[in-house]
């Protein structure tokens, strides 16, 4: 399974849908970063096991959170959820850009 690239996320959270934009590369090590409201974070503990991809997230907007995500990436999309803390879980999609960067 290839994650590598550009990939525009959509979380359903409580508060509303947030778009955010992903972008994974592969040098060696997976690495990641968020975009999303004028912030950009990185990825930790990024781990790929078969279509599952889990990692973790702390941001500042639109509260500081937390956040750890699970999906399963099939192709150019990706399903599944994420949690921050003892907040509900946030449904997540997302769709990769065509064009990977590496």
């Amino acid at each position: 399974m290839d994650l590598t690239g550009v990939w525009d996320v959509t979380v359903r959270t409580p508060i509303g849908s947030l778009a955010v934009v992903y972008a994974f590369a592969d040098d060696g090590d997976i690495t990641g970063t968020a975009t999303a409201r004028d912030e950009t974070v990185p990825l930790r503990d990024i781990v790929v096991a078969g279509q599952r991809v889990t990692w973790r997230q702390s941001v500042t907007k639109p509260m500081r959170l937390n956040l750890e995500f699970d999906v399963m990436v099939d192709g150019d999309r990706l399903t599944g959820h994420s949690k921050a803390g003892r907040l509900p879980r946030s449904v997540v999609t997302g769709v990769r850009r065509q064009g990977r960067i590496s």
